[in-house]
């Protein structure tokens, strides 16, 4: 869609508002909306001007300016809003300048889609991501100087199994709740709802189904897209989910890990290289890859440390990346073996589906920077030709403990892999799709923010351990 069409868009539509969003570092959608008489096709280059200094991980207070240009291909109509509003998202431009603005997490991943381009090893990097998440009916938390708590409920937890009040049963059993139908599957019509939503904001939706844990764990699964457009549908997809959810009156999070004692929500993350219109990593290879899939694979692993500090970037993934709980967090790879970094699909013979499904991503994360990173290592991996070794088909539960400590696996904080990606960040800097400015912010506000905070306060649970020690 082209400016014209946009507002050919708008008006049949009867939009009335324009509302312009964007993302900050960490991942979250901000928002400002204007009468529709503002869209004109001159905004499309001249864009929207607004302060950034407020904006977490963007600008200084002394270089607050900024213009939001909005990308037109991203046009939906917002479907919870009482006036009819259009929705588009924007890239930020330093005015100075007017080039695009290096902390602003789009124009990483636009900048990492023309690197590939530029390399000659394809022209396309198809992304289809499964974030899944869980929907509760109550949340409360609160963390200060004397206490903290937190208390999450669901009417589908099977922790309310006894309950006296308006119990029917049919709940699913902890680590139970993979394909239950209704009743036990609870949120049938709400997912579907969500569905519909999404379908209607122009988002290709595959299936949704529960998932694994009590208490409404669930999956919708998107098709896959290019890069750029598929970080774009991660934040439509994040919002429109939560939104039809609090319609409901529940609620949705992406938190990796809310629960203890069940499964926590990943986002595991299909990618595959395409070249005028056909697939490369189809080959006669370890399970039906090509040589350059494996490339790819090599670099996934080698790099996978600093890859998760943008993939799994909350100290809460670290409650879900733990090793020995069916996680993946073995930097290995396989073609069925669902605690390796990197699995193959095997599904399908055809060439269009062969892919790789880097598995230890969770949507806590910024997807422009998370989806970035994955290709600038696998696109490293092949270049420099690295080999991701033999692959793991053995189940990893079962290895003899000489041959468990032979595959490596992933950093167990978010500490870890913030010193790793310290350590191992110049395969991001290549074509400047990274910046070392956007690096060392990202590194200071996670230390900053999360893991100084986290470090420094109590633990309710260290009570329980050490109140009488």
């Amino acid at each position: 869609m082209n400016a014209k069409g946009v507002l050919e868009f708008a008006a049949k539509n009867n939009a009335k508002f324009l509302d312009m969003r964007f993302v900050d570092l960490p991942g979250i959608w901000h928002h400002a909306s204007y009468p529709i008489t503002e869209l004109t096709e001159d905004v499309f280059t001249e864009g929207f001007g607004f302060d950034a200094s407020s904006i977490r991980g963007w600008a200084h207070i002394h270089e607050s300016d900024m213009n939001l240009v909005p990308d037109p291909n991203t046009a939906f109509m917002d479907p919870f809003r009482e006036i009819p509003t259009l929705v588009l998202i924007g890239d930020a431009i330093d005015p100075p300048t007017g080039k695009p603005y290096g902390r602003d997490p789009r124009g990483v991943a636009k900048r990492a889609e023309k690197y590939l381009a530029a390399t000659g090893l394809a022209d396309q990097a198809f992304f289809g991501a499964e974030a899944e998440f869980f929907i509760f009916d109550n949340v409360r938390f609160e963390s200060a100087t004397q206490h903290s708590f937190y208390f999450i409920n669901s009417d589908e937890g099977r922790w309310n199994s006894g309950r006296k009040e308006d119990n029917l049963g049919y709940r699913p059993r902890m680590k139970e709740g993979y394909f239950p139908v209704p009743p036990t599957d609870q949120h049938q019509d709400l997912r579907s709802r969500m569905v519909e939503h999404l379908i209607d904001a122009g988002i290709d939706v595959e299936c949704h189904h529960h998932e694994v844990a009590t208490a409404g764990q669930a999956e919708i699964d998107m098709r896959f897209d290019t890069l750029v457009n598929s970080a774009d549908k991660m934040m439509k997809y994040k919002y429109i989910l939560r939104n039809t959810a609090y319609q409901a009156g529940k609620s949705v999070t992406f938190m990796p890990k809310p629960l203890f004692g069940d499964n926590g929500s990943g986002m595991h993350t299909h990618q595959s290289l395409w070249m005028k219109g056909k697939p490369l990593f189809a080959g006669k290879k370890y399970a039906g890859l090509s040589e350059m899939a494996l490339y790819y694979a090599g670099g996934l692993l080698k790099h996978a440390p600093a890859i998760l500090a943008f993939a799994a970037p909350t100290t809460n993934s670290y409650k879900r990346l733990v090793p020995g709980y069916e996680a993946p967090v073995n930097l290995a790879y396989s073609q069925r073996n669902r605690s390796a970094a990197v699995r193959i699909p095997v599904y399908s013979d055809s060439p269009k589906a062969k892919r790789l499904e880097f598995r230890p991503p969770d949507a806590s994360c910024n997807p422009y920077l998370a989806f970035a990173a994955m290709l600038m290592a696998g696109l490293d991996g092949i270049k420099k030709k690295i080999h991701p070794g033999e692959p793991l088909d053995k189940d990893s539960y079962e290895l003899s403990p000489e041959d468990a400590a032979e595959v490596p696996s992933v950093p167990g904080s978010l500490e870890g892999v913030l010193a790793a990606l310290e350590a191992d960040h110049k395969f991001l800097l290549e074509g400047g799709v990274f910046t070392r400015d956007l690096i060392d912010t990202w590194i200071s506000y996670k230390i900053r923010n999360e893991v100084d905070p986290m470090r420094m306060r109590p633990n309710p649970y260290e009570f329980h351990l050490y109140y009488d020690i």
